[in-house]
């Protein structure tokens, strides 16, 4: 077991410095148009610790024990459910197995009983939880462009009679919200950690398709207050990093944090390669977004998006954390895929109470 890589997963998701000073004496171990739509301007920069979280939160990386493993809390003979708390998710994968033309969805009781699916979503060989999703399969919406392997959060943790939609206690709302809404949300502003490495993006297709992938969101009513890419283009050895944030009914705003989302990026000197571990944070507070990518070394990379005139802080608009991977690629082979395994994963909310 690499005791480096669990102090950083540690000290990013838990904040435990005790922990760490006593584990140190231990011994032994979507982008849906092409690259000609304008970017706002950026403003990146960099901190030397990831900001905090909010007051209670349902986090995910298990007990079970597997020292042979890269992370001690893993179990790879398990299923994902087993090593994460799922309770609060449901899933979305390509396949159509109800017949209904849509994408199945796998209830957050079905995902917490122990599913697993051996092409879209399984437990690694060092105990990760694996996202695979081919360019070819079938897709949430007719109104969807992409396939996708993602966790949608829900958390109403498997409480049917609480609708998925609505101002209610399955979605949060932002701090800035009309009280009411708040008062009839489940949560009130929100944090998404996540810890992974993408395995495999798509090297076939349209050019300004090829090699990219989300791998978590804010999803609103109908538009998405952030999206964070990931992208690697075949020629390069390392990806970028870079952020959309879709205006209520509007149009994108972009921002590059690590590389070039460009078609023609050369290779980005400080770039993440593929299978490389890297952290995120997806925080809103009040009318404040901010994205920041968390490395072991190096200096976090942050960048703040004051959304308030975005539209979203209005009675009826509500939000839900995405995770996964969401393949922004449907020109490639259908066989080509992405790939992303997670090893740590924890949202928060104000008021919620897990």
């Amino acid at each position: 077991m690499s005791l480096r890589i669990l102090r950083a997963v540690w000290k990013q998701f838990l904040g435990l410095s005790i922990f760490l000073l006593v584990l140190t004496g231990c011994s032994g171990g979507g982008d849906t148009g092409s690259n000609n739509t304008s970017s706002s301007s950026s403003s990146s920069s960099s901190s030397s610790s990831s900001s905090g979280g909010s007051s209670s939160s349902s986090s995910s990386g298990g007990s079970s024990g597997a020292d042979s493993t890269p992370y001690g809390n893993l179990d790879p003979l398990l299923p994902p459910s087993s090593n994460f708390d799922l309770a609060d998710w449901y899933l979305s994968v390509p396949s159509d197995n109800d017949g209904n033309g849509k994408s199945d969805t796998i209830s957050e009781n079905e995902l917490s009983s122990g599913y697993g699916n051996s092409d879209y979503f399984f437990t690694g060989d060092d105990g990760g939880m694996v996202f695979r999703c081919p360019v070819a399969g079938f897709k949430t919406s007719t109104n969807t462009s992409y396939t996708r392997t993602e966790l949608r959060e829900m958390l109403r943790r498997g409480d049917t009679s609480i609708k998925t939609q609505g101002v209610n206690k399955n979605n949060w709302v932002f701090g800035s919200a009309p009280e009411s809404a708040r008062n009839a949300a489940g949560g009130v502003d929100g944090t998404l950690r996540a810890t992974l490495a993408v395995n495999h993006v798509t090297t076939t297709g349209e050019a300004y398709q090829i090699g990219r992938v989300i791998v978590g969101q804010i999803h609103a009513n109908d538009d998405e207050p952030v999206r964070l890419y990931y992208r690697k283009l075949p020629q390069n050895t390392k990806g970028a990093i870079y952020i959309a944030h879709e205006i209520k009914g509007g149009e994108d705003m972009w921002f590059e944090m690590i590389g070039s989302r460009a078609n023609d990026a050369v290779n980005p000197e400080d770039g993440i390669a593929l299978d490389e571990l890297f952290s995120y944070e997806i925080k809103v507070v009040s009318n404040t977004l901010t994205v920041t990518i968390i490395r072991e070394g190096k200096d976090d990379v942050v960048q703040v998006v004051d959304v308030s005139s975005s539209g979203y802080d209005v009675d009826d608009q509500y939000q839900y954390f995405k995770a996964g991977v969401y393949n922004q690629n449907n020109s490639g082979d259908d066989t080509d895929y992405v790939q992303a395994t997670f090893y740590a994963l924890k949202n928060s909310h104000d008021g919620y109470a897990f």
